[in-house]
């Protein structure tokens, strides 16, 4: 060690100093040192690092596992390849729901190493083709076919294409319990096998296989394969899934990648699509967007619009804005009848099923709360109401000989009410039915239908009704929706936004979900727009709307809601947190069985037609203002 002239100076003026001092001084010093040193021992043995932080309680090494504190740890390493593997084989292990640690390593190994070695591999193998020819032996297709591949691997090193490593793969495997251990590894052995790659357990390599995944880049096991550099990057673990296809309409940007995210809903097993995200995370802009694409490719749109969102979007592409309230013209009829589609539909089913949907409607209306709140007739009041609707229908000759294709004049809930005062021990029902009949809420169900659906968009809005009555109008529009739905088939998307309106009480819960899995035999894709995760997915019907369908769309969550958003959709660690942390508009689209990480984006037209940012909305009202006063101005005489 060199040392600088100063140094030597300081070095030397502190020994001189040291050799002034006294040896009783210097013992003092010497034991005072010592106590310093032990109390800063002390003091570091009381204080909390890092490491004891993360580090368990235990560990027991046993010859096939490791017990880290509670958790049973095991790795497998792989052994061999087979001769072909394709681009992403290694993805169903990364996706198992599942803790895993992985480790690669990687050793380069020179060209030239690999070049002399394979020159003599190649000579050896047509040494012994010929041999077999002259001899007159059938021909080895394994001897020709890995000459084949020597060559090839020889030009792609001379040329740089390839390089050649020694790879090593290892996955450590976390458990709660002994038989769930060996489960996992029987599952992840299996998967490997379907592969035709071999594999094996660690065997009294347990601990040193734990260490050669942690995150220390440290191989113990230093168990590799010869491997040049494609296979290698098709084992590659973090692949972003391609949802681009040659039809559909735009959803977003692969935030991957920065592909485009290219889809048509109607390719899959079902159209249907669920989005959840916390308020003013741009769910209603991601769906208005849809709405506006979808329109352009010919699909029917029908919304129900709880908060007047898409009135700008319906009066720029002239779609029928219809608002259902207590004092509007519009009033929708829920005694109406679908007309039979074919000859496989009879008018006995289809009066049998309008019974039973609107029974449902009526105990929204009329019911009691039983247990837990749920509303419930009693026996007496169901069988009363069964036969007054069936009786209903009859007075206005719809029966089951009926030719429901000709022109009928469905009955109203008035009438309904009428043959229920000619019923004994129906007077109970029939006060109750007063309200939508005589009192204050007759305005909204008791009339003919004056709604026109005959319009590629159509919106119902349900802004100014009381909260009480929402429930019982989304019923009923839906209803009627899907008298429309069956009388004839073309594509169409249908719209609920705020959907946990009706998965708070069972009937309508039951009624939507009935829906999602009816509606794909109609050609009808049915959306669910929620914010109020919870109470969607706590519902047995919520669970099920969710697994009948095949396009979800993840957008910003909230930390109360994300523990359940992950356990129903089975998420990562990373996409829990992506859900949390991301931006407006930014989320997670799932297509099936393929999910990719999405920002939504739209031009700058379509931005001014579905925003529904407050700001920006006084923004274009501001410059809509100027522009017709400047128009004015101009038209003045002069």
């Amino acid at each position: 060690m060199a040392f600088t002239p100063s140094a030597v100076y300081k070095k030397e003026k502190v020994a001189t100093e040291i050799s002034n001092i006294s040896p009783e001084e210097q013992k003092r010093l010497a034991e005072e040192e010592k106590i310093l040193l032990e109390e800063e021992r002390i003091y570091r043995r009381g204080s909390v690092s890092v490491q004891d932080l993360i580090s368990p309680a235990s560990m027991k090494i046993e010859p096939s596992y490791v017990l880290l504190g509670d958790k049973y740890v095991r790795t497998i390493f792989v052994v061999t390849y087979p001769r072909y593997i394709t681009v992403g084989w290694f993805t169903p292990i990364v996706n198992l729901n599942t803790a895993l640690d992985i480790g690669m390593f990687f050793y380069p190994v020179k060209a030239e190493i690999i070049l002399k070695q394979l020159k003599k591999k190649a000579g050896a193998i047509e040494a012994q083709i010929l041999g077999d020819a002259e001899k007159g032996a059938p021909r080895d297709p394994l001897r020709e076919t890995a000459l084949r591949d020597i060559e090839q691997l020889r030009d792609d090193l001379t040329q740089g294409i390839e390089h050649f490593f020694q790879y090593a793969l290892y996955v450590t495997i976390y458990a709660k319990s002994k038989e769930e251990l060996d489960k996992t590894s029987e599952e992840i052995e299996s998967i490997f096998g379907s592969k035709l790659i071999y594999t094996k357990r660690v065997f009294y390599q347990a601990e040193q296989g734990f260490n050669s995944t942690l995150p220390l880049c440290n191989d113990e096991l230093m168990i590799t394969f010869n491997m040049n550099s494609s296979p290698i990057a098709s084992s590659f673990p973090f692949m972003s899934a391609e949802l681009s296809s040659d039809n559909g309409i735009l959803y977003g940007i692969n935030r991957h990648n920065n592909s485009l995210i290219l889809f048509d809903r109607f390719s899959l097993q079902n159209a249907n699509a669920v989005v959840f995200a916390t308020s003013g995370a741009g769910k209603s802009y991601a769906i208005k967007l849809e709405v506006l694409r979808s329109l352009m490719l010919g699909v029917d749109v029908l919304v129900i619009d709880p908060e007047m969102e898409y009135k700008h979007l319906s009066d720029a592409v002239g779609g029928a804005y219809i608002n259902i309230s207590l004092a509007s013209d519009s009033k929708i009829n829920p005694f109406d009848l679908p007309r039979p589609v074919g000859d496989d539909t009879s008018a006995e089913d289809i009066i049998r099923s309008a019974v039973i949907t609107l029974k449902g409607l009526l105990r929204l209306m009329l019911a009691r709360p039983g247990e837990g709140g749920k509303l419930i007739f009693s026996p007496e009041e169901d069988s009363l109401l069964d036969r007054a609707l069936i009786e209903t229908y009859a007075r206005k000759d719809i029966t089951p000989d009926t030719n429901l294709k000709s022109g009928i004049e469905p009955p109203i809930m008035r009438d309904l009410q009428n043959i229920l005062e000619g019923m004994t021990g129906a007077e109970s029902l029939v006060e109750r039915l007063k309200k939508y009949t005589e009192g204050t809420f007759s305005g909204l169900l008791n009339s003919p239908t004056t709604v026109d659906v005959r319009n590629p968009l159509v919106i119902f809005s349900v802004r100014d009704l009381e909260d009480e009555l929402r429930p019982i109008a989304i019923y009923n529009i839906i209803n009627f929706i899907w008298a429309v739905v069956r009388s004839e088939r073309k594509r169409r998307i249908l719209v609920v936004d705020e959907a946990w309106w009706l998965m708070q009480h069972e009937d309508s819960a039951k009624f939507i979900f009935a829906l999602a899995k009816r509606c794909r035999k109609y050609y009808l894709g049915l959306t669910t727009i929620t914010q109020d995760v919870n109470d969607f997915l706590t519902s047995p019907y919520g669970q099920a709307i969710v697994t009948n369908s095949s396009i979800q769309i993840l957008l910003k969550q909230s930390s109360a809601s994300i523990d359940l958003i992950q356990k129903t959709f089975m998420l990562t660690q990373g996409e829990k947190y992506l859900l949390l942390e991301c931006g407006v508009g930014e989320g997670i689209f799932f297509a099936g069985a393929k999910h990719a990480a999405i920002k939504i984006v739209a031009s700058y037209s379509e931005d001014q037609l579905i925003t529904s940012d407050p700001k920006q909305l006084l923004e274009i009202e501001a410059a809509k203002k100027e522009f017709d006063e400047e128009l004015a101005m101009e038209n003045e005489p002069a």
